[in-house]
């Protein structure tokens, strides 16, 4: 029963964040195509690890400088628009499972052209 009320905060943490960071935070580093893709509250509340899924890879090092730096401004947003005793402490972190699907499509890709044709097979 505890997990499933951290699950609903996580996802409603995740949707907040995601105004925020989009309508709130005015950093120009903060650019390129990227998302939320997960925010997993501990049970106590008090930390918050979110992952951030970016797709130009060279945006990424700068967007994540620019939301580590901004995380206290982006806690007290949070802090304002959701609803719990405690604010969790923001961690970011870079989600890297976009990157990894594009390696292995990549792979996949690379075989189908060392495979033989169906044609030349009895």
């Amino acid at each position: 029963m505890a997990f499933d009320r951290t699950d609903r905060i996580s996802e409603e943490v995740k949707h907040a964040l995601d105004r925020i960071i989009r309508g709130s935070v005015k950093d120009p580093r903060v650019k390129g195509t990227w998302s939320v893709t997960r925010a997993e509250v501990t049970r106590d509340l008090r930390y918050c690890k979110v992952r951030i899924s970016v797709l130009e890879s060279e945006y990424r090092p700068e967007l994540m400088k620019a939301l580590k730096n901004a995380a206290g401004f982006i806690r007290r947003e949070l802090g304002r628009e959701v609803d719990l005793r405690y604010t969790p402490e923001l961690i970011f972190e870079e989600d890297k499972n976009m990157e990894y699907a594009q390696h292995i499509g990549e792979i996949l890709a690379q075989e189908e052209k060392r495979k033989p044709s169906d044609d030349t097979e009895e």
